[in-house]
């Protein structure tokens, strides 16, 4: 759903970025879709590292992740927001950043937004110990801006605020999801995958941002049942995709997502959830559904379901 200027009232929402680590077409890649998109952009459109970003109101933005194609992506916020007087030399376009993961793709746009000199970021305690201690992106971080580290409770919704303090409009709650540690953690915690609940109490809209999960078990399902549009996994098609194209030797769920198709896919998963608009992101390079006309698109649209694509805005 597009909008124009600023529109108050429920949960916005931009997709920054759909595609997983790498985005597409990967700079290295040759796999069946990346050929396509290289070679008829319009059949495979290209799309950058997954991110979103959020708000209440049109003018106070939160990302979701922070992808190394943040510098970018802002500028799809930048172009909903007013001017700055003429004698400002600095904004800065982004309340704060909460994150799902401590994955690289996740989280080395932190760094990029240093310039900001002030930066709010939202983290569960085993996603924040792996930046402090492990990639270290905090600390680095730290050394050209003051970071405002936000403990997230699990299963808890707390206010979101903005640069000034002041509550955005939005609460926040976060939930752990199936999935496995980044590879470069010292100490796997079960709060370091995690999915978001983000709701306007105002008028009752709420977003769920699933971007990595192992599986749709009955606990996240209960979550997704909550939501009025659903941005989940869509990694890969099956579970051994990368094996079969000889780029890896693990499967989708051993790399802590779950495939779409199949009778444990979550294309499956989310059939019963109609009340929700579904829509796939965090989607891999190697995934059929990125070309338009493919039968694994055509199999995702018929189940009722969208696949994202970067700078496509929702309303809820």
């Amino acid at each position: 759903m597009r909008f124009q200027g600023l529109v108050r009232g429920g949960v916005h929402v931009i997709l920054l970025g759909t595609a997983a680590g790498g985005g597409f077409p990967q700079w290295n890649c040759w796999c069946p879709p990346c050929r396509v998109a290289r070679a008829t952009p319009a059949r495979a459109h290209p799309r950058s590292q997954s991110s979103i970003a959020v708000s209440a109101d049109g003018l106070r933005w939160f990302l979701c992740n922070a992808s190394p194609d943040v510098r970018d992506q802002l500028r799809w916020i930048t172009a909903r927001l007013p001017a700055p007087a003429a004698s400002t030399m600095r904004t800065v376009p982004v309340e704060g950043v909460i994150l799902t993961d401590a994955e690289l793709d996740h989280t080395l746009g932190i760094v990029l937004l240093r310039e900001a000199r002030q930066l709010r970021v939202y983290a569960t305690e085993g996603v924040a110990t792996v930046l402090e201690a492990d990639s270290r992106i905090l600390p680095t971080t730290r050394a050209f801006a003051d970071v405002d580290l936000v403990r997230l409770p699990l299963d808890r919704a707390i206010p979101l605020r903005d640069r000034e303090g002041q509550p955005a409009g939005l609460t926040i709650e976060a939930f752990a999801v199936p999935g496995d540690p980044p590879r470069f953690a010292s100490v796997g915690a079960p709060d370091q995958t995690i999915g978001l609940l983000i709701h306007d109490p105002a008028t009752g809209g709420t977003l769920a941002f699933v971007p990595g999960s192992r599986e749709l078990d009955p606990a996240v399902h209960g979550r997704l049942a909550r939501a009025t549009l659903i941005l989940y996994d869509g990694t890969c098609w099956t579970d051994d995709e990368l094996r079969t194209l000889g780029i890896s030797s693990f499967t989708t769920r051993q790399m802590g997502h779950q495939p779409i198709d199949g009778p444990d896919g979550s294309l499956a998963a989310l059939r019963d959830l109609s009340h929700a608009r579904r829509v796939y992101t965090h989607i891999n390079n190697s995934n059929p559904v990125l070309i338009e006309d493919s039968p694994e698109r055509h199999a995702v649209v018929a189940a009722g379901l969208l696949v994202g694509a970067d700078g496509a805005e929702f309303i809820v």
